[in-house]
């Protein structure tokens, strides 16, 4: 177990898995996230805490920990030695299995025989961005682990969803349009479980218009802050 002083925060329960931040007063609000696919657990970008086993033991056996993002490796080594499971990194990503303390398999259009499919959302050199989400459409769930978020400083206006502030100019339409998730998790912030794909939609057709609203109020909580 990882130790610390902060109590990890449960998000995102459903029948199918759980999330949790394990830093709940930090403002990136870091979401990690549990799959349970036909009995087995598998764990997205995972950040440790102290009961994080015992949440991920109410939903089966881990089997494989994901790297979504090429900056997310946080704690997926160390909790996939800890669970004897594997780590798992899409066969496009580079630069991250050789920093990975653990065993590493690679993946392609689909995370393992889970019937989940892998989508590249991003893979750019500028700025430096390799993202991949996963999209349960039997349970409805989609994973998105950076390109869209709702911690505050994802949200311009009204959002529900916002695309994060780096590519709100342009967004991830392509690879996320056209899905009708019922939830949807992220890596930053608790997820969207209500009218999911229309907030979706809304956050990737706004997402240029709503730039200067987004940068005015990230300007002005920084010089408040």
């Amino acid at each position: 177990m990882k130790g610390g002083d902060e109590e990890l925060r449960e998000i995102d329960r459903w029948d199918h898995g759980v999330g949790w931040l394990a830093h709940p007063d930090e403002e990136m609000q870091r979401a990690s996230h549990a799959l349970e696919l036909d009995g087995d657990v598998w764990v997205v970008d995972p950040v440790d805490a102290d009961g994080v086993d015992d949440l991920l033991a109410e939903f089966g056996d881990v089997v494989g920990v994901v790297v979504g993002l090429d900056r997310h490796k946080r704690d997926a080594a160390a909790l996939a030695r800890r669970h004897d499971a594997t780590v798992y990194v899409p066969d496009w990503m580079t630069g991250v299995a050789k920093k990975l303390n653990a065993d590493v398999e690679r993946f392609g259009r689909e995370l393992g025989d889970t019937g989940v499919r892998a989508l590249t959302i991003r893979d750019s050199t500028v700025p430096p961005w390799q993202e991949v989400g996963l999209y349960d459409e039997n349970r409805g769930t989609l994973v998105v682990p950076e390109a869209v978020g709702t911690a505050a400083y994802f949200l311009a206006d009204d959002e529900r969803l916002g695309v994060h502030p780096m590519i709100r100019l342009f967004p991830p339409t392509r690879a996320l349009s056209g899905l009708e998730p019922e939830r949807i998790l992220v890596g930053h912030g608790e997820g969207v479980h209500e009218n999911a794909s229309e907030a979706l939609a809304d956050a990737l057709e706004h997402s240029r218009k709503r730039t200067p609203s987004l940068y005015g109020k990230t300007l002005k909580m920084m010089v408040s802050g």
